[in-house]
């Protein structure tokens, strides 16, 4: 329910109705320019539109800084209610029966895992609702939902995400992996100390804010393996790569169960030092902003994540 202050209620008019679209694309951005570019209005025009509507609710809405500008307390609780009131309508206006979900999905994963684990199962959930549109965009970047239109996120992480709302869709191990060529030039079955002798293939943005070589230093501190860990190798910025470049014979990298069995079951990678094990507290998690109810379309394909990840 759109549950506004009462001096606004009182005055929504179509002038009033203007301002706060007006003050909604300004809040979205922080940028009264970038809500202009987006209004097809002149900065002037939005400044003083916010102005009139500060002036109606008699409160600040925004803090003006130099070169940007910065929600209020009053504003931020604003901009809250009418982004909730906007996905509503959005979802209630969709075209179909009011039984069928419907509507457009914006879901931002890691490249890597979008690859590995989600986009090839993807089919299922496109059949189950056809009526969803689901929009699948790729990044290393940490989303910022208020200026990205982005429903979901899907982060390889240590679930912490302050001021989202998050959970914890499944778990990961890992381990080094190769190709079974690379594993008996350089005699790596059982003998992690010969990994001096290779070349390790790393993943830079394994997680966010991640050192180049987290993984590595993550399983070999596991393993007691750190003083055997050569200082040659090669960096990608996708777990994905570092995959296929152990394929092809490039050198061993750390693989992710979840992103490596089918090339392991199919034989093109092998385990050198033996099985999977848990990689810390890192794991997948589901991240939004935090609502009281989540559109249907989202729930459902929040839920179909969960069964995939429980199917594997």
């Amino acid at each position: 329910m759109l549950n506004l202050p009462p001096r606004l209620g009182a005055r929504l008019d179509s002038t009033q109705f203007a301002n706060l679209h007006t003050f909604l694309a300004a809040a979205r951005h922080l940028s009264f320019t970038r809500a202009a570019e987006e209004l097809c209005l002149t900065p002037s025009a939005v400044s003083h539109r916010i102005g009139r509507l500060e002036r109606a609710l008699e409160q600040r809405l925004f803090i003006r800084l130099t070169r940007k500008v910065q929600l209020t307390e009053a504003g931020e609780r604003i901009f809250q209610i009418l982004q909730g009131a906007m996905d509503e309508l959005t979802e209630a206006l969709q075209p179909g029966s009011v039984n069928e979900v419907a509507g457009p999905l914006a879901v931002y994963v890691r490249p890597s895992l979008a690859q590995g684990w989600l986009v090839p199962q993807l089919a299922d959930f496109t059949e189950r609702y056809p009526a969803v549109t689901l929009d699948i965009r790729v990044g290393n970047e940490q989303v910022d939902f208020r200026t990205q239109r982005i429903d979901l996120a899907l982060y390889y992480a240590d679930g912490n995400f302050p001021g989202l709302a998050s959970t914890r869709l499944m778990d990961e191990k890992i381990a080094p992996v190769c190709s079974p060529d690379y594993a008996r030039r350089h005699a790596l079955i059982g003998r992690p100390d010969n990994l001096r002798h290779c070349t390790l293939l790393h993943d830079s943005l394994a997680w966010h804010n991640a050192a180049h070589d987290a993984e590595w230093t993550l399983w070999a501190r596991h393993h007691g393996v750190a003083t055997a860990l050569p200082e040659r190798g090669l960096s990608f910025d996708r777990s994905d790569l570092c995959v296929l470049a152990a394929q092809n014979h490039a050198g061993i990298a750390i693989g992710r169960q979840r992103l490596v069995q089918a090339q392991l079951d199919r034989g093109e990678l092998m385990l050198p030092f033996g099985p999977f094990t848990l990689s810390g507290h890192y794991a997948y998690y589901l991240v939004h902003p935090s609502k009281d109810a989540l559109p249907k379309r989202l729930q459902l394909f929040i839920d179909w994540l969960h069964e995939c990840a429980m199917a594997v």
